[in-house]
């Protein structure tokens, strides 16, 4: 676990000592294991994602003027040509409008610009459900690992208190686990959630401008 790199510890020591508190944490830190590992594959996957974005998008910045110069003339087919070429989501979303753009421009654009920001937030309900849900597993594994103590106690009749206090201690290990899972995963989840809403308002002001655009090149002819 992520959260055992904190422990001040030799470097090879510190293996073990992961592998000694997974156990003594019980059952509860398998699916935790497992919520840490799907977090951290989900936020690898979208961190490549938005940077293959961004490079897209840096790349398209002249193909991008091409079609703003394009629509203005009113020259439709060469903008949708390079529009075509373009391996952007503006590109993307501009040639899905003026595929349609004699019958519902503004619709084709809004349409397509809602499944290139749909793509964008794929993941992130998984990562958000792991931000809740791994805490409840935590506490959950200390609740059990409670009772567990107590009935301890009963069985031994009281004799040896500080070995019910020390399982205590080890139940409380999953809470640890649970919370550091989900403030690692709340992390990249808020930075996503960040990038989507700035591409969402980018979107919607390219919809806007090709609009405009469009009706103004209009009146020159494709």
């Amino acid at each position: 676990m992520i959260f055992l790199c904190a422990i001040k510890l030799a470097p090879d020591s510190i293996f073990e000592t992961a592998i000694t508190l997974f156990q003594r944490g019980g059952m509860v830190m398998w699916p935790l294991l497992v919520c840490s590992l799907i977090a951290a594959a989900q936020a690898i996957e979208r961190i490549l994602c938005y940077t293959r974005e961004r490079t897209a998008d840096a790349l398209a910045g002249k193909n991008m003027e091409r079609i703003f110069a394009a629509l203005a003339l009113g020259h439709f087919k060469e903008a949708e040509k390079v529009a075509s070429e373009t391996a952007s989501g503006g590109g993307r979303i501009i040639l899905a409008g003026l595929r349609q753009r004699d019958v519902a421009l503004r619709d084709a654009l809004t349409a397509a610009a809602e499944l290139e920001i749909a793509a964008l937030r794929r993941g992130l309900t998984v990562l958000d459900t792991i931000i809740t849900l791994a805490p409840l597993l935590g506490i959950l594994g200390t609740v059990t690992g409670i009772i567990r103590s107590f009935h301890m106690l009963s069985a031994s009749g009281a004799q040896d208190p500080a070995a019910v206090t020390g399982g205590i201690a080890e139940a409380l290990i999953t809470t640890a686990a649970g919370l550091v899972i989900s403030i690692l995963s709340l992390i990249p989840f808020n930075a996503a959630v960040s990038i989507v809403r700035r591409r969402t308002r980018g979107f919607d002001q390219l919809v806007h401008r090709v609009v405009v655009t469009c009706e103004r090149g209009g009146s020159n002819g494709a």
